[in-house]
């Protein structure tokens, strides 16, 4: 990938790429000879083992060195996380002590069932978590002149952004949560949130390393992301590569008060002898006490509280200013956040069947709409939930509104963009005035034939949206319907219902009875206008969990 900067601008980066690939590589073996000089013939040394994540390892290996110590060895392995995280949880060897890059990667380690590693350690670094902004982009929105914030770039139309999978990255999940933030303002925050995950998701890329090397420049494609969030450091030594014969474009670092920071947590990892218990204990507060920030600071990174170890001779496009991190939310919040990400991505194959029975009339106190007219706007906002290449069908449901049967197919099966298309069909479904809710006989035939069209490698959903409960005296028993549903139900070809209840009258427990065969989930919106927020989070959590 080409590149570019000034020399005096190489100058004042933190760190060379080019030392740090020295220093990981060369440093945990220069520390094993020295202290094996030390040791002396009557001395059977310790080894201790420390993996870490590859950004911070050569900081760690210097610590390791600065210690001194008699008759044992540190070695410094870096190690991406991810990788380690896996291998933890299962029979690979393990090192007596784990510096990963987030948090996170201890709570997914334990979530594997890795009970020796615990879910938090102390933070002896931090980097935080920006928007990586190309550098002519940045300047065409005021920067340097003005601080840039992330509401500020992403109110841009022409930008291309991108994200590291937030499956594998906790840089991605970091910015999943502080995105909440930009939109909170917003009149509808929820499909605000889901519009610009979707702008996200166009390039997504499995590493940050994959992202960094889309970066334009001379062999990057038309399409490339000018925006994406990144830990600041590797901002730092991605400017830090650039240079004249090669060109490219640098990165601006946009900081946001939402975003949680990289936390570089030391933990010790269940197993080690009392002489390797020793050694990982100095070498922790060693790094915990500050006589490693230098060699932190080499590696780009801040201190723990967020605060730059190197104020002077810094790259420009970073801020040198302290900057604290969001906390790091309850593992059932980042879950939320990974299962809306997952379903905004994810190809589907939907039936929605919308209840239009005489009570759906009723009017919306504050809204001057009726229940039906709030449920279908949700309903069509929830058609930019899915990807294009997704298709729905469209249903509505009282009793005997086509014939005998209790249910009419308002839009058939079509892709997204063509559904879009023919809105006006759905905008003009009335209710029925005095109809009754039939709907059990509805879900049990709308269930039965989103099995026969099951679509492989699809998200395959069945939405119901009711007000009230079944009032059909001459359909199917509750206890029919559930048995029915039971047999159909197939995990190797999982098809769950999401129902979703509306306004006072709708009933929790009878829609959690109705689900439960399938797999699927109940929610519940008292409030009709709040209808679009419990839908949105509905289909990313079953999403997330398909």
């Amino acid at each position: 990938m080409g590149r570019h900067t000034t020399a005096q601008t190489r100058r004042r980066v933190l760190f060379p790429l080019l030392a740090l690939a020295l220093a990981a590589v060369l440093g945990a073996a220069t520390w094993v000879t020295v202290a094996l000089a030390r040791s002396g013939p009557e001395c059977e040394p310790t080894r201790v083992v420390v993996a870490a994540s590859p950004d911070i390892a050569p900081a760690v290996t210097q610590a390791a060195r600065d210690l001194e110590l008699s008759c044992a060895t540190v070695d410094v392995q870096p190690r991406e996380s991810l990788q380690m995280a896996e291998e933890l949880a299962g029979s690979s060897p393990r090192p007596q002590a784990w510096i990963p890059s987030s948090t996170l990667f201890l709570r997914r380690t334990h979530q594997l069932g890795a009970a020796a590693v615990p879910e938090s350690g102390p933070a002896v670094a931090s980097s935080p978590v920006v928007l990586a902004v190309a550098e002519p982009v940045a300047k065409g929105l005021g920067w340097p002149r003005k601080p840039l914030t992330w509401p500020d770039v992403l109110a841009e139309d022409e930008i291309i952004a991108g994200m590291p999978d937030p499956a594998r990255d906790p840089v991605g999940v970091s910015a999943l949560l502080a995105l909440r933030d930009v939109v909170k303002g917003e009149p509808d925050p929820a499909g605000a949130y889901v519009a610009l995950l979707r702008k996200f998701s166009v390039n997504t890329a499995g590493t940050m390393a994959d992202l960094l090397a889309q970066v334009p420049g001379t062999n990057a494609g038309a399409a490339a992301p000018t925006v994406f969030p990144a830990p600041e450091n590797a901002v730092l030594r991605h400017n830090s590569e650039l240079s004249a014969t090669t060109g490219g474009t640098a990165l601006v670092a946009v900081y946001s008060p939402a975003a949680v920071s990289l936390d570089y947590p030391f933990v010790e990892i269940a197993g080690a002898t009392q002489q390797q218990g020793s050694v990982v204990a100095e070498l922790k507060r060693a790094l915990l006490n500050g006589s490693s920030a230098a060699a932190i600071a080499q590696a780009g990174l801040r201190a723990p509280g967020g605060q730059a170890l190197r104020l002077t001779d810094t790259d420009q496009r970073v801020v040198a200013q302290g900057q604290r991190s969001a906390e790091l939310p309850a593992a059932a919040e980042v879950d939320k956040s990974l299962s809306q990400w997952a379903g905004v991505n994810a190809n589907a194959r939907v039936q929605v069947l919308i209840d239009i029975s005489g009570s759906m009339s009723a009017p919306v106190p504050d809204t001057g709409k009726s229940r039906l007219e709030i449920t279908l706007e949700a309903a069509e906002n929830a058609l930019h939930l899915f990807k294009p290449a997704s298709q729905v069908r469209f249903l509505a449901f009282a009793t005997k509104v086509d014939g005998e049967r209790d249910y009419r197919e308002i839009l058939p099966m079509a892709p997204v963009g063509q559904q879009l298309t023919a809105l006006d069909k759905l905008r003009a479904v009335r209710a029925v005035p005095d109809g009754q809710t039939g709907l059990y006989d509805s879900v049990l035939d709308v269930y039965r034939l989103a099995h026969k069209e099951w679509d492989q490698g699809k998200l395959n959903l069945v939405i119901v949206m009711t007000d009230g409960r079944n009032t059909d005296p001459g359909g199917i028993s509750r206890e029919n319907l559930v048995a029915e549903l039971g047999k159909l139900r197939d995990r190797n070809r999982p098809l769950p219902v999401i129902g979703i209840g509306i306004g006072p009258a709708a009933d929790q427990a009878e829609l959690e009875q109705l689900v439960a065969p399938t797999g699927g989930q109940a929610f519940l919106s008292r409030d009709p206008a709040k209808i679009n927020e419990v839908f949105y989070g509905a289909l990313g959590r079953i999403a997330g969990a398909g």
